[in-house]
């Protein structure tokens, strides 16, 4: 059997989107291990496929050089190959010094010693699961969806503790880690977390990191009777079993969005300044609300962090109405 190492990328969407590389690989009888940051490590634990999940102690930008050669020397000798899934140079460098034969990964920033199985860069943004499995050297796919699970003690552990019941609730991921030009507004969530409430009688759990935290209480400050701020107040994994719990979810394109599209969830997705040809929820009960056709915005996608204009059309002219229309399509019926 081939032991390998994986070196995970630093976001949770790609790290959700880099599942289907895992799986061709645990398919041909590869023994997998995760070298992740602790931020995205959790996702890795919702993989069956993952025999082990390595924490790596590095902060955000930093080279740490020390710390990967300390690291490095508890890793020699335990694995045959390894495929370095971020493009920079600083991802390589583990496997390079734990003297692993085999190395795989792009060619990203000038890492030709550091790997010896290099492909070549793709020009322009391609799909993030396809960019990800072409590393396992076999033809590509296109039915390719990732999948995570989880026991259903962990969901139902989560719930209890959340006050909630499986699927007896609904989620809201409104944050997004990349910026404004991601986010929906504050508002159209409060105003969507009403008429759910109203016509359900369901609870909306507001999800993210504490960064989002704010933001979640200005939501729940606008629709008080219907909504839970467990922004800040929960890990990483707790979130994502929430998530697999929910009645349905609703979110920006974020990590979260990603999550939820690999447990299968009903699910809306609004995209304004990127764009669902690049990293859409693949997911069948999803539906995705960009209105670059509708608005004939030649900005769209710009790709900012904000918008240029200030103005932010491409999220605020997405109606909560049209939102609930769409996830209510999405759901099961009775």
């Amino acid at each position: 059997m081939t032991r390998s190492l994986v070196i995970a990328p630093q976001w949770i969407g790609d790290a959700v989107m880099s599942e289907p590389l895992l799986a061709r690989l645990a398919a041909r009888g590869e023994e997998l291990a995760v070298a992740a940051l602790p931020w995205v490590a959790p996702v890795y634990r919702a993989m069956p496929q993952v025999r082990e999940v390595i924490e790596l102690p590095f902060a955000h930008g930093r080279l740490d050089w020390a710390a990967r050669r300390r690291i490095a020397a508890t890793l020699r000798g335990r694995f045959d190959a390894a495929y370095v899934l971020p493009n920079s140079l600083k991802a390589a460098l583990i496997p390079w010094f734990a003297g692993i034969p085999r190395r795989v990964g792009y060619r990203g920033e000038g890492r030709y010693v550091l790997l010896n199985q290099r492909a070549p860069n793709p020009g322009g943004r391609p799909p993030m699961v396809a960019f990800y499995s072409a590393l396992a050297g076999e033809a590509a796919r296109g039915d390719e969806r990732p999948r995570l699970a989880f026991e259903a003690r962990v969901v139902n552990g989560a719930a209890r503790d959340a006050g909630v019941e499986p699927g007896r609730y609904w989620a809201f991921a409104p944050g997004a880690e990349y910026g404004p030009a991601k986010c929906w507004p504050a508002g159209h969530y409060a105003e969507l977390a009403r008429r759910l409430h109203e016509r359900d009688g369901l609870p909306v759990l507001l999800l993210g990191s504490a960064k989002e935290a704010a933001l979640c209480r200005q939501i729940e400050a606008a629709a008080p009777a219907a909504c839970r701020v467990m922004a800040g107040e929960t890990s990483l994994m707790d979130a994502m079993a929430l998530i697999a719990g929910a009645r349905g979810l609703v979110s920006n394109d974020s990590g979260l969005m990603h999550v939820a599209a690999a447990f299968g969830l009903p699910q809306v997705a609004v995209f304004g300044s990127t764009s669902p040809e690049h990293t859409p929820p693949l997911n069948t009960r999803a539906r995705v609300l960009w209105l670059k056709d509708e608005l004939k915005l030649a900005c769209m996608p710009c790709f900012e962090r904000e918008c240029r204009f200030g103005h932010y059309r491409c999220l605020s002219e997405v109606a909560p109405q049209r939102v609930e229309a769409a996830l209510r399509e999405v759901l099961p019926t009775p």
